[in-house]
């Protein structure tokens, strides 16, 4: 069974292809890289105990306690649902505008809303922890934003996906901003 969200367009993957936005569905949201090893890693881990959580409630039912195999299985669906929002997050684009997915999240911004993307070097957050080392960072500044206020991170080298992945921070980060470039009003 594919499954979209794990997979990041494989143009890429093909040197020959000498285009910027090589998709011939540019309306399509799509993520312009694929999940790093540590996302997909935590994916695995806890679809593996929802796969756990699933026999114990399939266990529960046989011993006749609907109600705890009840509790059980939405655990499990719980998990499951956390496990796929976990794989789906990260930064989407398409001919609309720029998406950010969040655990809990989702804020969509039309390419007129974003004043420029770019790379900057600066303190980030080592796989989302609180601790912070220095790392790129792919900024997103809004047009409605003051000069000198918050900007919001789209991706980090240090983040789960691109942790010790330099060379496909650096593609990654290149491919939105010239998504930005392309879509982006100028004015």
């Amino acid at each position: 069974m594919p499954l979209p969200f794990l997979t990041a367009d494989r143009a890429f993957d093909d040197a020959a292809h000498d285009a910027a936005l090589p998709f011939d569905d540019r309306d399509h949201w799509r993520r312009p890289y694929r999940p790093g090893p540590w996302r997909v890693g935590a994916g695995a881990v806890l679809l593996l105990l929802a796969s756990f959580v699933l026999f114990a409630a399939v266990i529960i039912a046989f011993a006749d306690s609907l109600a705890g195999a009840a509790i059980c299985a939405g655990l499990a669906a719980l998990i499951i649902v956390s496990a796929l929002r976990l794989l789906r997050m990260g930064t989407w684009v398409s001919a609309h505008g720029l998406r950010r997915v969040g655990f809990l999240t989702t804020q969509t911004l039309a390419w007129g809303q974003i004043s420029a993307v770019r790379t900057a070097q600066q303190p980030v957050r080592w796989l989302g922890l609180p601790r912070t080392v220095q790392g790129q960072a792919l900024v997103l500044v809004r047009r409605d934003q003051q000069p000198a206020g918050p900007q919001q991170l789209l991706l980090t080298d240090r983040n789960a996906d691109f942790l010790a992945r330099h060379e496909a921070f650096n593609r990654a980060a290149d491919s939105i901003e010239v998504w930005a470039d392309e879509y982006r009003p100028t004015a």
